[in-house]
């Protein structure tokens, strides 16, 4: 009894159709992904050359003042929001930065801001940041294995991107100035230009 054997040959158009409908699918997805990275680093709040700090916190208070309290006994300053007493929009957020994991290079800035009312406040523009007399007064610490610091000066812009009911998106360029404890000679900055959060 002889056996036979079908073959089925696939017509060289259809593999070579098939082919070229995978290879452009690949491309389109690796295109879509490319293209939604960018756009997330060009928000308009976010840049290519923006400071590497990971936000860990973010608050917004609508009422409220920020307190500054320094202890020279333990050399440490103490940022924090008083809504006990009125006050206006206040923001309060914290940067985690880690340069080289496990140098002892590892630190933390914490900012913040009085916006005053921030439903008076223009999108895209840049607002200065400084002193107690600035257009939005501005407050940093920072948390180092260093010798201890205590904040000079913020100074610098905000700009808002949005302002909902509960969150604030805007960016930060801004030089933060700290002194020595131990020696008032010896300062010391930190760059922060990135976006930030605040959150009711």
């Amino acid at each position: 009894m002889l056996a036979t054997v079908a073959t089925h040959h696939t017509p060289t158009s259809i593999l070579l159709r098939v082919s070229v409908t995978i290879l452009r699918d690949a491309f389109l997805q690796r295109l879509s992904v490319t293209l939604l990275v960018v756009v997330a680093a060009c928000d308009g709040v976010s840049h290519l050359d923006d400071t590497l700090g990971v936000q860990s916190s973010a608050r917004w208070e609508w009422h409220g003042r920020i307190t500054v309290t320094q202890d020279p006994r333990l050399t440490l300053t103490r940022l924090a929001i008083d809504t006990g007493h009125g006050g206006g929009d206040v923001g309060l957020a914290r940067y985690d930065f880690n340069p080289a994991e496990g140098e002892g290079d590892e630190y933390s800035l914490t900012l913040a801001l009085d916006l005053g009312r921030a439903r008076d406040l223009r999108q895209n523009v840049p607002y200065t940041l400084g002193p107690a007399d600035a257009r939005i007064p501005a407050y940093a610490t920072v948390t180092c294995f260093c010798q201890p610091l205590k904040p000079d000066s913020v100074r610098g812009t905000f700009r808002l991107a949005t302002r909902g009911l509960r969150q604030i998106t805007g960016r930060v360029d801004a030089t933060l100035y700290f002194t020595e404890w131990n020696d008032p000679t010896r300062h010391t900055t930190y760059p922060l230009h990135q976006r930030i959060d605040l959150v009711k």
